[in-house]
């Protein structure tokens, strides 16, 4: 009796250690400053209308296919309320490569020049607190505010799939599922870090914002046309191409491509959410002769997907580190 009365007062101390630390403390303080604020709500607000219009749109053709499906096993009825569109909308997760760069955005253009501004900054500095701690605390309690939205959503949309049509949902769908919310974080988690970078750079919350729609912009809208304009200037004297040569010049360019976190974001979700995608790549014909018509395995597209998936996290680590160098190295003042 007294050892577990002895446990219990160990498990106590050690929670009550956790809370009075003052990292946890900073990210509570955080996370609740983000619910109560106007911008998170209206950016939750405008995720939860897409999610529910695009899921709508899907759910509307789900009962017919169905109905017209003999082999329910091999439906993946949950990925298709994911990607499935009539054209009026698109799928939730061509949504979330637009939603999510500014969401992390607004989640971390001022996390530390409006502290500054504001003069809260040395304040808190002033307190048992280590410079880390305060910067690791805003990137953490962010994502954890859209770690848990995404989880919601998903299990919101299983259950409302498992009411609409009384199909289960398979182990495979789920995990595929998890996977992609945990894509999707790290693909906010980018552009989070990128943000928290910039207002530490720049002493204004404006110009940083600013900033990083800039750079959010250019990589989603005039990064391809670049590139094709760029490699047409280069092969616009070479004469008629053979097929390998074509496929090779195509490879080239998706590589360059890929430098964008959208375009790693794309290859990536594709592969998790459509299991009968087997390449990112050109593909010859021989290829294609030789390939069986079935689903990959949830093994086999991770696979697929983990130099995307190593590319965004290695991507998010490099901005939080610079942030990090930059941060320790400033000098505060009132």
């Amino acid at each position: 009796m007294k050892g577990i009365i002895n446990a219990l007062d160990n498990n106590a101390s050690v929670r009550d250690e956790k809370q009075q630390n003052p990292f946890w403390i900073l990210v509570r303080k955080e996370v609740a400053g983000h619910i109560r604020s106007w911008r998170f709500i209206i950016l939750l607000v405008l995720v939860v209308l897409t999610f529910w219009g695009a899921t709508a749109v899907a759910m509307n053709n789900i009962k017919d296919t169905v109905a017209k499906v003999k082999d329910l096993e091999s439906l993946f009825l949950y990925l298709k309320i994911l990607t499935t569109t009539e054209g009026t909308l698109p799928p939730f997760h061509v949504f979330l490569n637009f939603l999510g760069p500014l969401l992390g955005i607004s989640l971390g253009f001022d996390a530390i020049n409006s502290e500054q501004q504001n003069g809260t900054l040395t304040r808190i500095m002033a307190q048992p607190v280590y410079r880390d701690n305060l910067l690791l605390s805003k990137f953490v309690s962010s994502l954890l505010l859209v770690g848990t939205l995404l989880l919601a959503l998903s299990l919101l949309m299983v259950g409302g799939g498992m009411l609409l049509t009384g199909v289960m949902i398979e182990v495979e769908e789920l995990i595929r599922i998890l996977c992609f919310m945990l894509l999707c974080t790290v693909y906010v988690g980018f552009w989070l870090g990128l943000s928290i970078l910039l207002s530490i750079v720049f002493k204004q919350a404006s110009t940083s914002a600013l900033t990083a729609i800039g750079i959010w912009l250019f990589f989603t809208v005039f990064y391809q046309i670049v590139v094709n304009m760029v490699v047409t200037m280069l092969t616009s004297g070479s004469g008629e191409l053979t097929q390998m040569q074509v496929m090779h010049l195509n490879e080239i360019i998706l590589n360059i491509l890929r430098l964008a976190p959208s375009q790693l974001y794309a290859d990536a979700t594709t592969t998790l959410l459509m299991p009968s995608v087997r390449s990112l790549g050109p593909v010859t014909m021989e290829q294609m002769a030789g390939a069986i018509p079935s689903p990959l395995s949830i093994r086999d597209s991770l696979l697929i997907v983990w130099p995307q998936l190593t590319g965004l996290i290695a991507a998010t680590l490099l901005c939080f580190a610079f942030s990090y160098y930059l941060f320790m190295r400033r000098e505060i003042r009132t």
